[in-house]
């Protein structure tokens, strides 16, 4: 059953009780790497496995993104600045004990390409926390993996 979430803003990137955070280099330049995140948003499911479809919801306001296994989230963008900003947060999920999730992708020169600092930033009950951050490895591959993906179709 889907349900809405607490409606944060950017600033709880910097707040959330629960805060995961991974960067990697990509040798893409920002500019590339922020057009398939913010623009490309189609293209998310080629390039990040736990992704089956992402759709522009709004004139691309907003996003509705299925993952593998059912899980669902219908997203508002809170942040598009070329070339080193793309933030949204999670308004309604099907996904349990989740209160309030923003999610951060921060795009960084390094030398001739990207540095991607990726910030899981959530809130939730007791349980929820408690499954999340030994999540940490899984999710710290899982991006990983993504984003060496994301490099390789960049570059072809």
């Amino acid at each position: 059953m889907a349900h809405r979430l607490r409606p944060e803003g950017l600033a709880f990137v910097e707040t959330a009780p629960v805060r995961l955070v991974f960067a990697h280099e990509l040798s893409a330049p920002p500019e590339r790497v922020f057009r398939a995140l913010a623009e490309d948003v189609a293209g998310w499911a080629e390039w990040f496995p736990a992704v089956r479809s992402v759709e522009p919801l709004d004139g691309g306001a907003g996003r509705d993104v299925r993952l593998l296994g059912g899980g669902r989230f219908r997203e508002t963008v809170l942040a598009a600045q070329e070339p080193e900003l793309y933030a949204y947060r999670v308004d309604v999920t099907n996904a349990p004990g989740i209160s309030a999730l923003v999610e951060e992708w921060r795009l960084a020169p390094a030398g001739t390409g990207t540095r991607v600092r990726w910030t899981f930033a959530a809130d939730g009950g007791r349980a929820f926390r408690a499954l999340l951050r030994p999540a940490r490895p899984g999710l710290g591959r899982s991006f990983r993996g993504a984003v060496k993906r994301l490099d390789r179709r960049l570059a072809s």
